[in-house]
């Protein structure tokens, strides 16, 4: 019947001239306009409803556009390619060996580029300050990603030589803000680590302000470097015009190949892997919430049609003898059909202007409290011409779902009941059931959306309850960027590091002082393999592999990380007296199930300071086991770790902890003092307190549970104000009948209960048929939460429980009203 009727529809526009076609249209329109203006409760409702439905969608592909599916702001995006080393399926960065092999041997790239990080101490004003930077190959910007300087150039190859390399790039927001977007920048020199470098270009504004990174050097590529290098350098490049991505890997994998045959001891194992630049660095699990996050506005959408489509039924009823005059007049079903719908596409085109003013301030909100490094720098969240479109189809879809059925009803009408019985048609039964039908899926709906909230809200809930194996009070951090080349020799190294512990345990208020590789949330340095004395492994792809974290002999008191076996180090651990190491509760219970590991030895490769090699294996006594901690963030698995005396293995760059007797974070200046007393050079960087270190840790969980959360509350909203319209319609329409009740003897208590069991009921079929949606959102979304389940019984039933409470307060009201009303007035008006 649907169908023929829409047949029926287009059938009568498509055989009317154009302008006539127009002129039916704009006449439907104001006729629409003049209906609203006379109901503007209505109108105002309904509006609304929309706009939160169409702005919320709107805000959210606003992200999905710029991150997925926007082409890339650079020229030919589509031919920039990453390209991986991978062992075993996993992908990982490049050594130079191969590098160089890749440069050499393709047939398919135009320019291949690498670098990696490279941070600096910029020597101006009253303290040094910590610039993040990157070296880069020469070709990289401009030539790779497209790029022209805004001032000056880019990097040659003459930059690229050794004596010839002391030249810098500066990003657009470090020019801006530390040189006050100097036009005469071009030419001058800056002090970084200690040595002189002149300014050869400023980059354009653009995504490179998204990073950290402040300034670029280039990248020297050394003549000595033998493939027993680690892998540390990123590699970029532009494919040939017409080179397909599945080309580029066949190439770069017969390449690969050879090297394994020619380098059988570092590349046995290894291969590569050409992955498009788009998206590359965007982890799954964030296009996985992204993707759901828009399947929830989907849902409040499709929630508030159906509180419109409640709205337009209802207001129908008051319009039916309109209807049939206009009938009777001459009008057939597809006029009837026709204005119903004009009305509802005006109506929705009304919700979705409000939505798009909605819209620009909710993705205000989100670009002001997404956490860095969220979505790549690529991407940008605005209110575009594309997202604009998608707005204009929801607006147009919107009005066609929700205008559908009092259209359909409207054209079905009884025109000689409608008038005989003043607006009280025979349909008025199935016109309510289909109300009471959209409830249902309301309520439906609205529990799978608030199980995806409750879902984030208890995974945010434990990681904040999480234990973290250390204590986290009175605890102050920073990052101590000794300059590369400074400090080599592990003599002089011990030596400055006892000088600086020595001045920060004098320093009033500190109990105590530790220094360290890495440390605890933040992860360690560096990874390496190892075997136990006595099992040794000569396939070395085969060695199992652990964090190595160079430590003081106070870190473990400064962090309050308890020692469960053995000793901890001491000062006598040195690089005069033998070589010892602590490991981890999980490294021990892996390595030496039901055993004591407390004297075994085990077998790994030095550490040798600011070098890309590694030295010799040496033998280690473990002396003692720790408790684990969370090494690699709050919501992480404990990984295995190593833990070495930093007076045996020292590293010139290194995490000073600080536990202080007062309030740590009015310590910093105190701190920073300290440094610069034995070193006035020497910044200190990321200086936070271990409960600002949590925080950031927490910003993606709650971005998530905000997200989640507050389109599940609108959901909660409009399916509570939508069992409150359909009840109270219910109420009014039974008036007459309620009277009769009363007048025969039925009380407050009866009644009452009538009208509350009729919506509870209602609320109680959505929620059995939402349990599948729940359950499959719960599935969704294991990858995204933390020790969740995919069927979370705690979060079910409370979001169930709310929605039955706001269900019975939603329907309390029109119930009530109904229990009060007054026999002999509901009998004389009817």
């Amino acid at each position: 019947m649907g169908s023929r009727l829409l047949s029926t529809v287009a059938a009568h526009y498509a055989h009317r001239p154009r302008g006539a076609l127009v002129n039916t249209i704009s006449r439907d329109a104001a006729h629409g306009l003049r209906v609203l203006r006379r109901n503007p409760g209505f109108a105002v409702i309904a509006i609304l409803a929309l706009a939160l439905g169409i702005g919320a969608n709107s805000a959210i592909f606003s992200v999905i556009y710029g991150t997925l599916l926007a082409p890339l702001p650079y020229h030919d995006g589509e031919r920039i390619a990453v390209l991986w080393s991978t062992f075993n399926s996993n992908r990982n960065v490049t050594s130079v060996g191969d590098y160089l092999d890749w440069q050499r041997m393709n047939t398919t790239f135009e320019k291949l580029c690498t670098g990696n990080g490279a941070d600096f101490n910029l020597t101006s004003g009253e303290r040094p300050e910590r610039i993040s930077g990157t070296a880069n190959t020469p070709g990289c910007t401009d030539v790779v990603f497209g790029e022209q300087p805004l001032m000056g150039r880019y990097f040659v190859d003459d930059d690229a030589q050794p004596g010839r390399d002391h030249v810098v790039v500066l990003y657009n927001s470090l020019w801006r803000e530390r040189f006050h977007s100097d036009p005469n920048i071009i030419g001058k020199k800056l002090e970084l680590n200690g040595e002189t470098y002149t300014v050869v270009g400023v980059r354009p504004p653009g995504t490179g302000d998204k990073e950290n990174t402040r300034l670029m050097v280039p990248l020297i590529i050394k003549p000595s470097a033998t493939r027993q290098d680690s892998h540390s350098l990123l590699v970029f490049g532009r494919m040939k015009p017409g080179v397909t991505i599945a080309q580029a890997n066949a190439d770069l994998s017969r390449i690969s190949a050879h090297l394994a045959g020619e380098y059988p001891t570092t590349n046995t194992g290894w291969g590569a892997q050409i992955e498009p630049l788009k998206n590359d660095f965007l982890g799954r699990d964030t296009i996985k919430a992204l993707w759901l996050l828009m399947g929830a506005v989907g849902f409040v959408l499709l929630i508030a049609c159906a509180n419109v489509a409640n709205l337009l039924l209802a207001r129908a009823t008051t319009r039916e003898r309109e209807v049939a005059v206009r009938a009777s007049l001459g009008a057939d079903r597809g006029t009837l059909f026709r204005q119903f719908l004009t009305e509802s596409l005006t109506l929705a085109l009304m919700g979705g202007m409000a939505g798009v003013a909605l819209a620009a301030v909710i993705v205000r909100v989100i670009n002001a409290t997404i956490p860095p490094g969220t979505l790549p720098n690529e991407a940008t969240i605005s209110l575009n011409l594309p997202v604009l479109a998608f707005t204009f189809c929801c607006a147009l879809a919107a009005g066609v779902v929700f205008g559908c059925a009092p259209a359909f009803q409207a054209s079905r009408m009884n025109i000689n009941e409608s008038l005989k019985s003043g607006g009280r048609s025979g349909i008025q039964m199935g016109r309510f059931s289909l109300r009471r039908g959209l409830i249902v899926a309301e309520f439906a709906l609205a529990l799978s959306l608030l199980t995806g909230g409750g879902l984030a809200l208890h995974s945010l809930w434990n990681v904040l309850h999480v234990n973290l194996g250390f204590r986290t009070d009175h605890l102050l951090t920073f990052y101590l960027p000794v300059p590369r080349g400074r400090l080599t020799e592990p003599v002089k190294l011990d030596v400055f590091y006892d000088q600086l512990l020595d001045r920060l345990r004098n320093t009033p208020g500190v109990e105590s002082v530790s220094v360290s590789t890495g440390m605890p949330l933040t992860g360690v340095m560096f990874g390496n393999e190892f075997q136990v004395a006595g099992r040794e492994i000569v396939d070395r792809n085969r060695r199992p592999n652990a964090g190595f974290n160079m430590v003081s002999p106070d870190y473990f008191t400064t962090f309050g990380i308890p020692i469960v076996k053995g000793r901890a180090f001491t000062t006598s651990d040195n690089l005069s007296s033998p070589r010892v190491v602590m490991i981890n509760e999980t490294l021990a219970n892996r390595v030496f199930p039901g055993g004591d590991p407390v004297g075994q030895r085990i077998i790994a490769e030095q550490i040798i300071p600011e070098s890309d090699s590694i030295g010799a294996p040496v033998q280690m006594e473990i002396v003692g086991v720790y408790r684990d901690v969370h090494n690699r963030g709050m919501d992480d698995e404990k990984s295995p770790e190593i833990d070495l005396p930093f007076a045996q293995s020292p590293w010139p760059q290194s995490t000073i902890a600080i536990r202080t007797e007062t309030d740590p974070g009015a310590m910093s200046r105190t701190v920073a003092d300290a440094v610069q007393a034995v070193d006035s050079t020497l910044p200190i960087a990321r200086v936070r307190t271990v409960h600002q270190i949590i925080d950031e840790e927490l910003a993606g969980n709650r971005f998530s549970t905000y997200m989640f959360g507050s389109f599940a509350a609108l959901a909660l909203l409009l399916a509570s104000v939508g069992i409150y319209g359909v009840m109270s319609f219910a109420v009014a329409q039974r008036t007459h009948e309620i009277g009769m009740r009363m007048a025969l003897g039925a009380g407050y208590t009866r009644v009452l209960t009538l009208i509350l069991k009729e919506g509870i009921m209602l609320a109680g079929i959505g929620l059995l048929f939402g349990a599948f949606g729940a359950w499959a959102v719960g599935r969704a979304m294991q990858s995204l939460v933390y020790k969740v389940g995919d069927v979370d019984y705690v979060v079910f039933s409370t979001v169930a429980l709310l929605l039955l409470f706001s269900a019975f307060l939603a329907c309390f009201i029109p119930a009530r009203r109904a229990a009060l009303v007054d026999p002999m007035q509901a009998l004389r008006g009817e």
